[in-house]
């Protein structure tokens, strides 16, 4: 009986170092929002600035794309199909490569 009380009274309690050891609480984990892009406003129909800026810059194009006249004019992308068509139909460009995916141009030579 005397060296159980011997040994309880000499060895620190197991709960007490625990909480002497033990840190803070840990903070919970912040998740980044990430990169926010502004959202881009293309006109969806061809007024007659950027229709004039049209025909007259993409004479000076030597590729042609949906992808650069989006970038370039500002454009809706089905806006920019539909004016790759109609400067293909008046000899302003001329296809490269006619995919149904990409559709490359480049200007035509010696058309004024």
């Amino acid at each position: 009986m005397q060296h159980q009380k011997f040994l309880s009274s000499t060895l620190p309690s197991t709960t007490s170092t625990y909480r002497q050891n033990a840190g803070g609480k840990k903070q919970k984990k912040k998740w980044s929002k990430g990169k926010v892009k502004d959202k881009a406003q293309h006109a969806v129909i061809l007024d007659k600035t950027t229709s004039e800026k049209l025909y007259k810059d993409v004479q000076s194009y030597r590729l042609v794309t949906i992808a650069t006249l989006v970038d370039r004019m500002k454009i809706n992308g089905s806006l920019a199909r539909q004016a790759l068509a109609d400067l293909e139909e008046k000899g302003i460009i001329k296809p490269v490569v006619t995919h149904s995916k990409m559709k490359v141009y480049t200007r035509a030579v010696g058309s004024s």
